[in-house]
């Protein structure tokens, strides 16, 4: 991703919030549907070693604030899952382990999404907003109510992690999705612990636009 520029990827901002494009002209304003799924990868810094291990980058730490520094905080604030990825050992690759079939996998996504499709009937919603990643407002707090342990561990990730008001709604949303795969009726707190940890938290909270 840091390989385009921070106008492009910024210009993501608004179709990854709204579902939608607009094109404005000197005479009309027009709107495209854009409701996408944004994946992308990087390097930790452009060599691609970071600042640790073998071959590590000898510019450490410059490089790599610099190189991720292309990445805006509003944009990234838009992304809701962050995954670390560490460099594959020869012998991770000797012994890799063989995941869950696709089959299964597959089969529990369709279990989840017909059970966000049944909340959403019974919200009174219409099949196209009944979906988590959809939720907001009394829908989102009515799907994705937490216990008195969940709402404290939010509260806290809120005030010592950074978590913006977006970040809080977006973590919801993931943490229903959670549950949702493990058939859980409500949202435990390891359902929210394992959304967090998915979030790109900062030591102190930012301007997130």
């Amino acid at each position: 991703m840091p390989e385009f520029t921070p106008q492009a990827l910024d210009s993501l901002r608004q179709p990854l919030e709204t579902g939608e494009v607009v094109v404005a002209r000197a005479n009309a304003h027009l709107r495209y549907p854009a409701r996408v799924q944004v994946v992308g990868a990087m390097n930790p810094c452009r060599c691609g070693h970071g600042g640790l291990g073998r071959g590590y980058c000898g510019k450490a730490p410059r490089c790599q604030k610099d190189y991720q520094g292309r990445l805006s905080g509003p944009f990234l604030d838009r992304i809701d899952l962050h995954v670390d990825v560490p460099a594959v050992s020869p012998g991770d690759l000797a012994d890799a382990a063989s995941g869950e079939p696709s089959a299964v996998v597959a089969a529990r996504v369709a279990l989840a999404r017909e059970r966000q499709e049944a909340r959403g009937e019974a919200l009174g919603l219409p099949s196209h907003a009944a979906l988590n990643s959809r939720l907001d407002g009394r829908a989102l707090e009515a799907a994705a109510a937490l216990d008195p342990a969940g709402k404290a561990l939010l509260d806290q990730a809120a005030r010592r992690g950074g978590l913006t008001a977006r970040g809080w709604t977006r973590t919801l949303r993931l943490a229903r999705t959670i549950a949702d795969l493990e058939g859980a009726e409500t949202i435990k707190r390891p359902h929210l612990a394992e959304a967090l940890i998915y979030r790109r938290l900062d030591a102190e909270p930012r301007d997130a636009s």
